[in-house]
Formats: structure tokens, sequence, C-alpha cells
């Protein structure tokens, strides 16, 4: 690919990032993007992307690698530690992508993300349980042993890291601010307390209903 492809890709990537923020992943047609990006005509888009799946993998890849290598580094110094400590993993799920708030592409990131993982079919990543070298895997491997059985079938890590994504979302939209540090470490509280939510006997019962009526 030569220097002009490469820089028609790039804009197109970050027109799609800020409209995908604001209009909605699935609000904003590929013709707006392409159109708003500069380039000459929607086969560039399809060219580089092949479609708007594929223009999204490419805006959600230009964030990964740095908070998969933000948070492997704090799961590196728990487990290091040798200590059982809720808070310190949800400061792991929660601190590599609070850092995306200090500038314009992560708060559109975390925008984007909010909204994936917030519709009625939540759009998460194969990766995330199914491979061992992801970040987001290794966080809810090691966080298992430390919660309830229920609240593990009950998918409270789930519920963990879509409440991440939505708060930091919501953070993101109202932003900028002058300091995220309070509401960084409040988060943090929020989620460890989430994970270690008691279930009560009502949730239990319910749960054991339910199981049963999934008996053939």
């Amino acid at each position: 690919m030569g220097t002009a492809g490469r820089e028609t890709r790039e804009r197109l990537i970050e027109t799609a990032e800020r409209l995908f923020a604001t209009e909605g992943v699935y609000g904003v047609s590929l013709r707006e993007i392409v159109r708003a990006s500069g380039a000459r005509n929607v086969t560039a888009l399809q060219y580089h992307f092949g479609d708007r799946h594929g223009l999204l993998r490419a805006v959600l890849e230009r964030h990964r690698a740095e908070v998969e290598s933000a948070r492997h580094a704090l799961l590196d110094a728990y487990e290091a530690g040798e200590r059982d400590d809720v808070r310190a993993l949800s400061a792991a799920l929660v601190r590599p992508l609070a850092a995306k708030l200090a500038y314009p592409s992560g708060r559109a990131y975390l925008r984007i993300l909010g909204e994936l993982v917030n519709r009625p079919e939540p759009l998460i990543g194969r990766a995330t349980v199914s491979d061992p070298a992801d970040s987001t895997y290794r966080w809810r491997a090691l966080t298992a042993p430390l919660l309830e059985e229920d609240a593990t079938r009950l998918h409270r890590r789930f519920v963990a890291v879509r409440f991440t994504m939505i708060e930091l979302a919501r953070r993101a939209q109202s932003g900028p601010h002058a300091d995220d540090r309070l509401f960084t470490g409040h988060l943090i509280d929020l989620v460890a307390a989430l994970l270690l939510a008691p279930l009560s006997t009502e949730t239990l019962r319910l749960a054991a209903e339910r199981d049963r009526e999934r008996i053939p």
C-alpha cells in the first residue's frame, strides 16, 4: 500500500471513530463517513475495510494494544503480590480504559465501547471468552475464584465489565474533565462492590427455579 493509500485508510478510521461516537455505530451511513473523510468515493472504504464491521474492527484496534498492555501489567503486579484483592482486580479492569478519558480519540473509543456492550445482544470480542492471551480473559480467570459460585453462574463478571464500559462512556460523553481521578477511583470501588455483592435469598430461589425449568 502506498503513502496515499495509507493516508486515506487512516483518515477513514479517524472519521469513522468520530462519527461512530457521536452518531452511533449504526446511525451513520458509510457514504457519510467517506464524504466526511475527504475520500473520493465509497469504494475506498470497501477496498480498505470491506464493510461496516471491518471498519469498526479497525477503529477498535487503534486502542486495543495499549489497553491490553496496561491491563496485563496490572494483572502481572496482582499475581506477583500473591494476594486475593478484588479491588486490585477491579482496578486492572477499569484503569486501562479510564486512561482513555484523557484525549479526544480515547473518549470516542469509550463511547463506542459503551454502545456496543449496551446493545440487546452485546457485541463482545470472542477473545475475551476464548483466548487465554487476552487480558479480559485473564482478568475473568483471576476474578472467578474470589466470587461466590452462584455469582459467577449469574454472569457477575460480565455485569462488571458492562457497568465499567457504560460508566466510562457516560463520562467520556460529558467530558473532557479537568481531573478524572476521583471518578476513576470511585468507579473501581463500585466495580469491587458489584463483584462481591451477596446474593439474596430471593435471587437464589429464582435462579434455582430457572435452572429447573431448563432441565429437559
